[in-house]
This record gives C-alpha cells, structure tokens and sequence, in this order.
C-alpha cells in the first residue's frame, strides 16, 4: 500500500479511508456496513446486499440502476456478504472510469459515488417495509445458496469443520445464515432491521484511485450526510484465544468420489502480535505454496492426495488444512499430514523453504498491488485487525522472520478438529 492514506471521520460517524495512486485508470469504492456476526441476524444482513441493490427511491428499480452504470462508461457494481472472523460485513463495490476518460459528463466521481449512496441511504420503501416482491425474490435465491453449500463439497466439507469446531462461538455461523432464521424474515423486519443498523452500526468507505483528497472527502459528506446516532460501545471483538482441551472427530458420509479430510487448528495468534509475521510464514512453509511440506509430502511423494493446502484465517486465529483424498487413505494422509506439522515444531524447516516462502508471501502483497479492491480489502483487514503497515513494512517484517519464530509458532499450534466427508454408493458427485 501506498504511505500516503487519507482517513477522516465524517459528522455523522462514518469513516472515509482514501488511498491516492495513479497506478490505474479507476476509481473504486467500496462501502462496508459492519454487524456482529450472530446467528439470530446472520440471514437478515446476508440478505440486505441484494435487496438494496434492487432499488432505491432515485433508482427505483434494475432497470434505472443499469442504466445509470452504463451513463457512467459502464460503471460495474457489486455486493457481497464477508465474513472475517466473528464480524460480519456487507459490502457495496464501484468501480468507474477515471473522469478525464468521461469528460462528457461533469463531475463523473461525485455521480457515481450518488449512485452507491442513493442505494446505501435512500433503500426503496414500500409501505412499512421493503418492497415485498423484491425481498421474496431475494429470499428465493438466499435459499438455493444455502441449500447448494451442499453440492460445493469442499466449501461444504469446510463450512462443516468450522461449524464443528466453533460450536458455541460466533465464528461457527454461516455466513449466509440459516434457513429457519431467513424464513422468518418479513418486508417489515427487515427494514426496521436495516434502519438500525444504518443508524448505530460501524460505516466506512474505502476510495483508491488517482482524485485529490479534499474531493474525496467532500463528496463523501455531500452524499452520505444521512442523520445517524453512532453507537458509543464498539462491536464484540472476535474471541481469538481458546484452549483444546479433547481433538473433536466429525465424519460424514455423501454420494462423492473423492473423501474430504479437514484439519482445524488453533494458533491462538491474532493480527498485531509478535508472532502474526511469523504465523504467516508458517503457513507457507506448511502448505501454503506449491514447495510447502504438505504439497511435496501428502500428494508429490506419497501421492495421497489430489489437493492439500493450509490457510489462516488470520482474524480468529485459526488455521484450516484441506486436503481431497481415497477414502480409504485416511489413516495413512492424516499421519502424514500430522508429521508435517510435527517436523516443523522440531525446528526441521529448511533455508530454501524460508526463502521460498519469503518469496511467495511477498509476491502475493506486490500481485495485490495491481488490483484496487485487494487493496481496499488489505486496509479493510488491517482496520479490523488493528495494524497500520504498509506494503514495503509488511515487506520488511517477513524478511526479518527466523526459522527459530516458525517453529516457535508451530510448537503453540493445537489440533481442534479433525471432519472427514466420506464417499457412499450410489453418487459420484466430487
């Protein structure tokens, strides 16, 4: 990221982040809505996104809002439902041309960050509560996605072990909610839902692209000056910590071809912490890469896997080994994929691995570069996490990463939950 970030709270609470690059030909936005991540609200903010994309009272429907991204040189607009660790977000992206690219029309970024605000503030209403046709359209389609986890085996597989292993913890909630709390979900409920949550809830909007700051922030206040009572006390902060006291064991059986072996992990680790740079490096060595231990040992060597990886899920702390395998070579991948971790407590990480790695985790911040929204998403994540770096200190602080501070991460790390995904007669679905 660039050194030179922009931030300013506006009167009424909302918080402005602009990064200025003249690195593209864009302008992004995007525009987040924080909640805490609750099961009784889950299927109401999941649902939000679409519905107020649907319309608002200056765009009243698809049609009006299609129209007005194509006036603006074929603005793209999106929504999505994130979740990162026990916080819960909707997110509205935007992303147009440049001004001196449209000179046709004046002042093409205030137009356009109109448009997301008309969406974001003005939600079309429909007596007491949103428009009826548009939530059960919205509502149908909810429903596939959660219904359809299920035919994406490995997001199912994965869904599944978290769900396991945070049972009793807000991170264990779908994202998307469940079918009996969107069910109960009504035109009326969830505009007074939304109203609230417009009114006291963390709002910030993120800008990269190449405009001056002052503009930036007086569009902003221009657009989003809606009254709001900002709440005084801060979101939950998401439980990172948290003692194995017995590994769980869940296995399932599903008409698939290919078994789904997942390893949840507790590093008890968050972002900000001496250890984090070093977590982040670990993961690399483990299976984050294509040299990684998993890769090489699990599927090249042993050939006991079509696929095996790890990630972090760098907000809760957790880490997650995925891994695609026969069955009937669970005992023999598990073990392997154990000693992988095992071998690297014991300090067994060679210095082409670290090198690697270095390289690896390295590349991915300067590819992230290229893309405007993996920035906003990289600040967004250093808002919740706490940190402040930018790329060339995030640059600096995996260099200075010792194999000493790996294996010391590795010896803290404690196997959660083990979930197996079983094949059955009778499908072949992967």
């Amino acid at each position: 990221m660039n050194k030179e970030i922009y931030a300013k709270e506006l009167p009424n609470g909302i918080r402005v982040v602009f990064l200025p690059t003249r690195k593209f030909k864009t302008v992004s936005l995007g525009f987040f809505i924080h909640q805490e991540l609750r099961e009784d609200l889950a299927s109401s903010h999941a649902l939000l996104g679409e519905v107020l994309r649907r319309g608002s009272r200056r765009f009243p429907d698809n049609i009006a809002v299609r129209r007005e991204l194509e006036r603006l040189y074929g603005a793209e607009l999106a929504t999505d439902v994130l979740k990162k660790g026990e916080r819960h977000l909707l997110s509205f992206s935007l992303s147009m041309v440049h001004d001196q690219y449209g000179p046709e029309i004046p002042d093409l970024f205030h137009r356009g960050m109109a448009l997301l605000g008309s969406l974001v503030a003005e939600p079309l209403q429909e007596g007491e509560g949103f428009k009826p046709d548009y939530l059960d359209q919205e509502k149908e389609q909810l429903e596939r996605e959660i219904r359809g986890l299920i035919n994406d085996k490995t997001l199912y597989a994965m869904q599944r072990c978290l769900s396991t292993m945070c049972a009793g913890e807000r991170f264990g909630i779908y994202k998307l909610g469940e079918l009996e709390g969107l069910a109960t979900v009504t035109p009326v409920s969830l505009w007074r839902y939304y109203q609230e949550v417009l009114s006291s809830n963390p709002l910030e909007l993120y800008v990269v692209g190449e405009v001056e700051p002052e503009r930036v922030f007086d569009t902003a206040e221009r657009v989003f000056s809606f009254d709001r009572r900002p709440r005084e006390e801060p979101l939950p902060a998401t439980v990172v910590n948290k003692a194995v006291e017995e590994v769980k064991f869940k296995q399932e059986e599903l008409p698939v071809n290919q078994a789904k072996l997942i390893l949840g992990y507790r590093t008890n680790i968050r972002p900000g912490e001496r250890l984090f740079y070093p977590l982040l490096v670990y993961n690399g060595v483990l299976g984050g890469f294509p040299h990684s231990k998993l890769f090489l040992n699990v599927r090249e060597r042993a050939s006991l896997a079509y696929y095996v990886h790890s990630r972090i899920e760098r907000h809760k702390g957790i880490m997650v080994i995925s891994s695609g395998i026969e069955g009937a070579n669970y005992e023999q991948a598990r073990g392997i994929i154990e000693e992988q971790v095992r071998a690297i407590a014991r300090g067994e990480i060679s210095r082409q691995e670290m090198e690697n790695t270095r390289r690896g985790l390295i590349n991915q911040l300067r590819t992230g570069e290229d893309n405007p929204f993996q920035k906003i998403n990289l600040m967004l994540d250093q808002a919740i996490g706490g940190q402040g770096e930018n790329t060339e200190e995030m640059v600096e602080k995996i260099n200075e990463v010792t194999a000493g501070q790996v294996a010391e991460v590795a010896a803290g790390i404690q196997l959660d939950t083990v979930y197996l995904l079983q094949g059955r007669e009778g499908g072949s679905s992967s």
